[in-house]
């Protein structure tokens, strides 16, 4: 093989290469803006949400939605826990209230401004107050903050949620949930 011959095939190899790179730089930085501006996915790890997503399972929560709009009473959210301690841990709840509306919990159901809530999701559970985590006080009718959301788990006898740590900042949510889309036999819009 000449030198011209060897020239063109290093040639070839060296565009070969780059191209190679700068199709992969391009997957990161696009796998990179979807899952921090559009969609992310989870794991269910906890019980909290049962029936409705049982542990295990996989949900998408997207992103778009509260770049234009707030959540609402109904919406499923993945939101920042708020004990600093679990630093980074995404939690999905339900979102009962907002900010400026009162809750109360009567004879283990939920009331919303005085409406006593149909909540089928909850399998007719009870909804008692819990024991606050240390240093928060949470009393009954709760006028929930502005710019602050009520959340509960759907497995009202088996989740820490607002009547344990309070009101959420709105802030801290991350996304709505969307589809479980794993395993195959729950896969299905929320």
């Amino acid at each position: 093989m000449n030198e011209s011959g060897r020239a063109e095939r290093s040639s070839s190899f060296l565009r070969t290469l780059i191209s190679l790179l700068g199709l992969i730089v391009l997957v990161v930085v696009l796998s990179w803006g979807l899952r921090t501006f559009v969609f992310q996915a989870y794991e269910i790890p906890s019980g909290s949400m049962e029936e409705t997503i049982m542990p295990g399972d996989m949900v998408f929560s997207e992103k778009i939605t509260y770049y234009t709009s707030t959540p609402q009473p109904g919406d499923i959210v993945t939101f920042s826990d708020p004990d600093p301690a679990q630093s980074g841990r995404i939690l999905i709840k339900r979102v009962i209230a907002v900010g400026g509306q009162t809750v109360d919990l009567q004879d283990g159901r939920v009331y919303v401004d005085g409406q006593l809530q149909d909540e089928p999701y909850t399998r007719g559970e009870p909804s008692y107050p819990l024991t606050p985590v240390y240093g928060t006080e949470i009393n009954y009718p709760y006028t929930v903050p502005e710019g602050g959301l009520w959340v509960m788990g759907d497995n009202r006898t088996n989740s820490q949620d607002s009547r344990y740590f309070g009101a959420i900042k709105a802030s801290t949510v991350t996304g709505k949930a969307i589809f479980i889309y794993w395993p195959l036999d729950s896969i299905g819009p929320l």
